[in-house]
């Protein structure tokens, strides 16, 4: 059956391409600051931290989205602690922190063993997304949108000069925490459409392409947030049309936009770049003359 037919008979797969939409907007949009700020890897630690919560969840016979957020938010602040409070860099904290929570979800999991299949939670599966979940999505998708438009100002300034927000006295160690706090959120309600290992992806991919496009903020986030929403559309009917897991294609989906920017944005494009290098040796040649 061709997927937009199937797109008006089924309501899974409709409840999907919302869920995959919305998803792929949030990771764009918290994605931006993200990469700005280095923070491209901490998407990918918490990803990973959060897995004694999922652990604890399962356990209690729970949804895994109220624990992987406490255990994700605990090792963002633990990140935040030991890079604020040691010599230490980002790097070595997310390091330290994410693979301690990593493996102590591993314990955790061998002491309470669950009969939960952890292949949806490593990568996704936005088809099985339920009512409850496609609105609880939704809304954590708005109070994050929301949140950055009150404070815009506020997180450009430290995203882009820290020393220069400190100076005009600006909370810069509150905002970036509340920055990792974000990060921490979209990161668990994305796992449910791409998964633990994939997540990173589409917290990153999106923002470098958007980053390749536009040098103004603001349009940076817009069109990380689209090149998010189109990925997850295109990978969404692939996986439909073609019969493949879904979060990985979404990913392609995406990766494949970087490519085309990376080689044909108007100003930082490869391709675009030498042609323009091109017609001014041509010029310069015709000048001469």
């Amino acid at each position: 059956m061709d997927f937009f037919t199937a797109l008006t008979e089924y309501t899974y797969l409709q409840r999907a391409l919302v869920t995959a939409v919305v998803v792929g907007a949030l990771c764009g949009t918290v994605g931006a600051f993200a990469v700005l700020r280095g923070l491209a890897l901490m998407g990918d630690a918490i990803s990973h931290a959060v897995l004694p919560g999922i652990a604890a969840s399962f356990a209690m016979g729970i949804s895994f989205v109220p624990g992987a957020l406490v255990a994700g938010l605990l090792s963002a602040a633990g990140i935040g602690y030991v890079q604020q409070h040691s010599r230490l860099r980002a790097d070595v904290a997310i390091g330290i922190v994410f693979t301690a929570m990593f493996a102590l979800g591993v314990v955790l999991m061998t002491v309470f063993p669950s009969g939960t299949d952890l292949t949806k939670i490593l990568f996704g599966n936005v088809l099985a997304v339920r009512p409850a979940e496609l609105w609880s999505t939704v809304g954590v998708a708005a109070v994050v949108v929301l949140t950055i438009l009150a404070l815009f100002k506020e997180l450009q300034v430290s995203s882009f000069d820290p020393v220069m927000a400190a100076a005009y006295g600006l909370p810069v160690t509150k905002l970036h925490y509340l920055v990792m706090t974000l990060l921490t959120v979209t990161t668990v309600v994305s796992l449910q459409t791409v998964g633990v290992v994939l997540v990173v992806a589409m917290l990153v991919t999106p923002a470098a392409t958007a980053y390749l496009l536009t040098e103004h903020l603001g349009r940076m986030i817009a069109a990380s947030a689209l090149t998010g929403s189109i990925s997850a559309l295109l990978g969404l009917y692939a996986s439909y049309r073609f019969n493949l897991p879904s979060g990985a294609v979404i990913v392609l989906a995406g990766a494949a936009l970087f490519i085309a920017a990376l080689l044909f944005a108007p100003r930082q494009g490869v391709v675009t770049g030498r042609l323009t290098a091109r017609r001014g040796r041509a010029r310069s040649a015709t000048a001469s003359v």
